[in-house]
């Protein structure tokens, strides 16, 4: 049998395997369509908040409806007490309280600094970043309404000179590459190709196991192999290819999220990818020489891709281990050359160490070869010594 015949011969057997038919057809459709799903909104918006208003005054309700005004927060309860608002906190209901003091309005009157606290669950980080971000927001629009009356009051003639003395310096912050902060852009790109890793790396495993299961390990690789394996290998390819692929069109092309780079310098990426996954799935199989084992290995090896990748936390501040066990995903590498790509536009010259790295996975190919054929010697001569006995 050639190279070609040992690619069909897989397909027949992703067909009649359910599992491997699961892994290459539908289950990762499935969970990329999840993953959207649950991002699909991009922007969280009317967080629900509590209010301890101590004060009761006008002043205190205005800044209330401030609070409420945010298109990140909703004011959805009013306490009379502290207590109150942390036991709503604690079950869940709120993801903040803010309490307004006792004589806020006369304090305020009076040229007095009184303070609002906020408090918000912290557990939520994203949630904590946003409430954060709006209290601020809020707080410094209502001072700076604040200041302007005062100065109206005490004889600036213009409403724009009595805001440019309650805020004589005012900052524009603008953020690149992602310009309004939609989160199904932020993840869910970095999300798909570390589940696609994972896919990918399990379903090698699972697709030399299948003919361990079905005929036994040394009788598939008997003759030829070398060729063999790499036929079966080369079968996936292709359709871990297009999944990439399709992931890239439905993402940049359908849902029309931002892509300024070449396209050729992604899909390179992804082949490269698609070899490099493949290639530690058959060392970690031929390492293991069990399935359970494998496995294990690879949940252990890719469960922590998404934390590592650097997209939510960054690289730099990692500690050396993980710097380590970061450097060995493939993924790591590939979501760097998409970032440059999608979001910077740059060349084959700032996407070529990441291409170089990625080419150097197929390493572990020539280690899982080297393994197989040290197995099989081993096997085959067992066999042999029975065979005489």
């Amino acid at each position: 049998m050639n190279g070609f015949q040992y690619v069909k011969q897989e397909w027949r057997n992703i067909w009649k395997d359910g599992w491997l038919r699961a892994l290459t057809l539908w289950l990762p459709a499935v969970l990329f369509l999840t993953m959207w799903a649950i991002f699909s909104a991009g922007i969280a918006h009317n967080l629900p908040v509590g209010v301890v208003d101590l004060d009761h005054s006008q002043l205190s309700r205005h800044f209330t409806r401030y609070v409420d005004a945010s298109p990140t927060m909703a004011v959805t309860r009013q306490f009379t007490s502290p207590d109150q608002a942390s036991e709503a906190m604690r079950a869940n209901e709120i993801y903040a309280m803010v309490v307004i003091p006792d004589n806020f309005e006369k304090d305020t009157k009076l040229g007095y600094s009184p303070q609002i606290t906020t408090f918000y669950n912290g557990q939520f980080i994203l949630i904590g970043k946003l409430i954060n971000s709006a209290m601020l927001l809020a707080e410094g629009t209502f001072n700076a309404g604040v200041e302007t009356v005062k100065n109206m009051a005490t004889g600036a003639p213009v409403p724009l000179q009595a805001m440019g003395q309650a805020v004589p310096i005012r900052g524009q912050i603008t953020p690149l590459f992602n310009s309004n902060s939609h989160y199904g852009q932020f993840l869910v790109s970095a999300i798909i190709p570390s589940i696609w890793q994972i896919l990918i790396v399990a379903t090698t495993v699972l697709a030399i196991a299948h003919e361990a299961r079905t005929q036994g390990l040394w009788q598939w690789l008997q003759t030829s192999p070398v060729s063999k394996l790499m036929g079966k290998l080369a079968a996936y390819t292709g359709l871990f290819l297009i999944q990439g692929l399709l992931f890239l069109w439905w993402m940049y092309v359908a849902l029309d999220w931002p892509m300024h780079g070449d396209w050729h310098i992604l899909i390179v990426a992804q082949l490269l990818m698609v070899l490099a996954c493949q290639s530690m799935g058959a060392f970690i199989y031929f390492l293991a020489m069990e399935v359970p084992r494998a496995m294990s290995f690879v949940a252990a090896f890719t469960a922590p891709a998404f934390a590592f990748m650097g997209i939510t936390f960054p690289a730099t501040d990692m500690p050396v281990i993980a710097k380590m066990w970061r450097s060995l995903l493939p993924v790591s590498h590939y979501i760097e050359v998409q970032l440059q790509q999608v979001d910077y536009g740059t060349g084959w010259y700032q996407a070529s160490h990441q291409l170089f790295v990625l080419s150097w996975f197929m390493v572990a190919m020539v280690l899982a070869v080297m393994l197989m054929l040290v197995h099989r010697r081993k096997a085959l001569s067992g066999n042999a010594v029975k065979g005489e006995a």
